[in-house]
C-alpha cells in the first residue's frame, strides 16, 4: 500500500542509508560517480520491506557495470521544478509521478522537466495495461503499478456505501475519515473522484453536505489511518483497494474492519510512473532501467512489496494466492487524464482548500 503524501509534504528527517546508496537531497556534483540517480518517496526505500531496497540489488545483480543511487528530495517533485530553474538538476530518473504531479511540473514550469521517451528503447512496454496511461501529449512518463482509492470499513459497524451520494445520510453520519487533499494522495485522489461525480461547478457543495454529515479531514494517510483509524475512532476511511492484501496474515485473518467500498461500484485509479529528466546524460541507463522495472519479476516485486497493482497486464506476472484473494478492483475506475486536468488542478484545489482543509 503506497505511503506517502503528496508534493511538498515530506519531512526533512535524516534518512538511513540503503546498501550505502541512498542520500536525503544530495547536491549537485555530489559525487555520485557513474550511479543512476533515481529520486523517489520515502517508502519506497525507507520503511520495512521496501521495493527500492530489491531494485537495487536485482539491478545491479543484471547489469554488473551499472549502481542506482537513490535520493530522496525533501520537497518532492517541486525540489526538481526549482532545481530546473537554476539548470542544478542533480537526479537522473523521476520514480514516483502521478499525473497530477505532472501537471503540476507543466503548470508551473515553462521548461522541460522530463524528456519524451524513445519507446522502442524500453523493452516491455508493449505489455503494460491499455487502460493505465496518463494522457501526456509528449509521452514523458511511464507507468509501474497502480493502486485504486476506495473505502474501508467495519463491518460489524456499518454496511457498505452504495453511492457517493449515500454518504450524507444520517447512517453514515460521524462515519467517515479522509485526508487532505493538499498533503495526501488518498485525500487529493478522492477530491479528485467527487469533482468527477458531481462536476466542477458541483464538488464543492457536495463537500459543505459531507461536512455537515461529519465528515473527518486529517493532514496525511498515516497519521489517518494508524492513528484515527486503527484506534477505532470512526469506522470508514478513505484508503487503498489493497487494503486486505496487508492485513491479511494467518490462516485466518481478522478482516472485519478491513472491508473493502466501491461507491457506485467506481474507485479513483491512481497509477505510478517513472520519467527520466531531460538533462540526464544517463538516458540509455535509465531506459535499461525502465524496461528492467517492467520484467515479469520486478512487477511481481513492486506489487508485493507496494501493495499496489502492477501496471503490465496479469497474464505477464504472477502473483501469490494472497493477493489474488485479498486484492480489489473496482468494476469502473475512474482518473482524470492530463488533459483534464490541466490548468484545472490547482483551482479546485485552492477552491476546497479554503473551505475544507483547517477542518
Amino acid at each position: 500500500m503506497r505511503r506517502r503524501t503528496f508534493v511538498g509534504a515530506v519531512g526533512g528527517s535524516t534518512v538511513a542509508g540503503v546498501a550505502g546508496c541512498l542520500t536525503r537531497d544530495s547536491t549537485p556534483g555530489g559525487g555520485d560517480g557513474d550511479a543512476l540517480r533515481i529520486a523517489t518517496y520515502p517508502s519506497m526505500v525507507e520503511e520495512g520491506d521496501p521495493a527500492g531496497v530489491w531494485l537495487k540489488e536485482a539491478f545491479e545483480s543484471e547489469y554488473p557495470e551499472a549502481e542506482i543511487s537513490w535520493t530522496v528530495p525533501e520537497n518532492g517533485i517541486n525540489t526538481y521544478i526549482e532545481r530546473a530553474r537554476q539548470d542544478a538538476v542533480d537526479a537522473d530518473v523521476y520514480f514516483g509521478l502521478n499525473v497530477d504531479e505532472l501537471v503540476r511540473v507543466d503548470d508551473s514550469f515553462d521548461g522541460q522537466l522530463f524528456r519524451s521517451l524513445e519507446r522502442d528503447r524500453i523493452e516491455g512496454v508493449d505489455r503494460l495495461r491499455d487502460d493505465l496511461t496518463f494522457g501526456d501529449p509528449n509521452d514523458r512518463v511511464l507507468p509501474y503499478d497502480t493502486g485504486y482509492i476506495s473505502l474501508v470499513y467495519d463491518e460489524s459497524v456499518l454496511a457498505p456505501p452504495e453511492s457517493l451520494d449515500a454518504l450524507l445520510d444520517t447512517e453514515y453520519e460521524d462515519t467517515l475519515i479522509t485526508q487532505n487533499a493538499q498533503s495526501s494522495d488518498p485525500g487529493l485522489a478522492f477530491l479528485l473522484w467527487t469533482i468527477a461525480e458531481y462536476g466542477a461547478d458541483g464538488y464543492l457543495e457536495y463537500w459543505r453536505a459531507l461536512r455537515d454529515n461529519g465528515v473527518q479531514i486529517l493532514d496525511g494517510w498515516s497519521e489517518s489511518y494508524f492513528g484515527s483509524y486503527a484506534e477505532e475512532e470512526r469506522p470508514m476511511i478513505v484508503s487503498y483497494s489493497t487494503d486486505q492484501v496487508f492485513h491479511a496474515t494467518g490462516d485466518e485473518p481478522d478482516l472485519t474492519r478491513h472491508q473493502i467500498a466501491f461507491p457506485n461500484e467506481q474507485g479513483y485509479e491512481n497509477p505510478e510512473g517513472m520519467a527520466i529528466f531531460a538533462d540526464s546524460d544517463k538516458a540509455d541507463l535509465a531506459a535499461d532501467f525502465m524496461a528492467f522495472v517492467l520484467s515479469s519479476e520486478a512487477q511481481a516485486e513492486i506489487a508485493r512489496r507496494n501493495v499496489q497493482f502492477p501496471a503490465v497486464a496479469d497474464d505477464h506476472v504472477e502473483l501469490d494466492e494472497s493477493f489474488a484473494q485479498y486484492a480489489h478492483a473496482p468494476a469502473e475506475p475512474v482518473a482524470f487524464t492530463y488533459d483534464d486536468l490541466r490548468g484545472n488542478l490547482d483551482g479546485w484545489i485552492e477552491d476546497w482548500a479554503r473551505e475544507f482543509a483547517s477542518q
